[in-house]
């Protein structure tokens, strides 16, 4: 199957569909189950989740917390708009991000900040580039005052300026476990829980495990390659922390079912252990493109949102249920009218 083509993950999804506000309260939006082995789905609310999950289940989500990594300034001397996306830290106040316009910002451009000052480096590609920040004080001080949570342009373009502000809108845009800053995307498959429904598993004897992926390029990156297996995956860094590795290395051990909170979390989990053979504590880079055919090594139940046409994220669940099963099931979810993408509805592939 390595001549997939990238339009085969194609779908026709009306605008109308995709969602700019979350559901009324996180556990309220719905849940498609999808049986693999049945190959059946049926329609629930994401509060139903405890009767799809049991004791010796081994829940793992992605702890990162979105960070104010939008900054809208003007270039110096022109005064023309420049926005800047933090994608990751290289060094000191130096940056990884995607910066627009990309082309017009040639190395050395300034960009004025309100008071602090970002001048462009090295070009990265991609529309990424380097980026060296300039200010007074403390640089989370720096991100909190001058920054802009980044909420996707699909939503944003569906809102007033007042709306994308809306403290209440921004606090559903991270996780009610989110702890590790970093990411400048949020892992919106965690969206959907609540602190009570986690309890209410824990109640059940449902393990969980937190692993740190920031949510970077390696997420959004659009597949402009015709042919699935061109299109080359930006790597992100994830972090496994001792408690969590043993947690995960001692459900694999016993046969016990890891169920992934989110495409990062399986991606974390699948580089690992294709790596390494295990889940070993410590920092490592998530570089691995998972699309049909695909051996999860670990991840044998998964929790994910729906995700663009002809999107790497996609292409993942696409491996893990099987791309017939997964574009019928996505045929089922526009005929029944369910939310798409990060603030919309939910699926569980068992």
């Amino acid at each position: 199957m390595n001549d997939l083509l990238t339009a085969d993950f194609d779908y026709h999804l009306p605008e109308e569909l995709i969602a700019s506000k979350p559901s009324d309260k996180r556990d309220r939006s719905r849940l498609l189950v999808l049986d693999r082995a049945g190959r059946s789905m049926s329609h629930r609310n994401f509060f139903d989740v405890p009767g799809y999950l049991g004791a010796g289940d081994l829940l793992v989500l992605n702890d990162t917390k979105v960070i104010p990594a939008r900054l809208i300034g003007k270039k110096t001397g022109s005064g023309g708009k420049a926005e800047i996306l933090l994608l990751k830290n290289i060094s000191g106040n130096i940056w990884e991000c995607m910066v627009f316009p990309y082309k017009r910002l040639k190395e050395g451009a300034q960009i004025d900040l309100s008071g602090a000052k970002a001048v462009i480096g090295a070009d990265i590609g991609d529309s990424r580039k380097e980026v060296e920040f300039f200010f007074d004080g403390d640089f989370d001080m720096f991100l909190k005052e001058a920054g802009r949570i980044p909420l996707p342009p699909y939503i944003v373009s569906k809102l007033t300026d007042e709306e994308a502000l809306d403290p209440e809108l921004l606090e559903r845009y991270q996780t009610v476990y989110a702890e590790k800053a970093g990411a400048s995307a949020a892992p919106t498959a965690g969206l959907h829980f609540t602190k009570d429904l986690l309890q209410k598993l824990a109640g059940k004897g449902v393990e969980t495990a937190y692993v740190t992926l920031h949510t970077g390029m390696g997420t959004f990156k659009p597949v402009s390659a015709g042919m699935v297996k061109d299109h080359k995956m930006a790597p992100e860094e994830y972090d496994i922390s001792p408690e969590a590795s043993r947690k995960i290395n001692k459900a694999v051990e016993d046969g016990r079912r890891i169920v992934a909170v989110g495409t990062t979390v399986t991606r974390c989990l699948e580089d690992c252990f294709r790596k390494r053979g295990m889940a070993v504590p410590g920092k490592g880079l998530a570089e691995i493109f998972i699309y049909p055919p695909f051996d999860f090594k670990a991840v044998k139940a998964l929790i994910t949102n729906f995700h663009f046409p002809r999107s790497t994220l996609l292409m993942l669940v696409s491996a893990f249920a099987g791309k017939d099963l997964i574009l019928d099931t996505y045929k089922e979810a526009v005929s029944e009218k369910y939310r798409f993408y990060s603030f919309g509805d939910a699926m569980l592939i068992v």
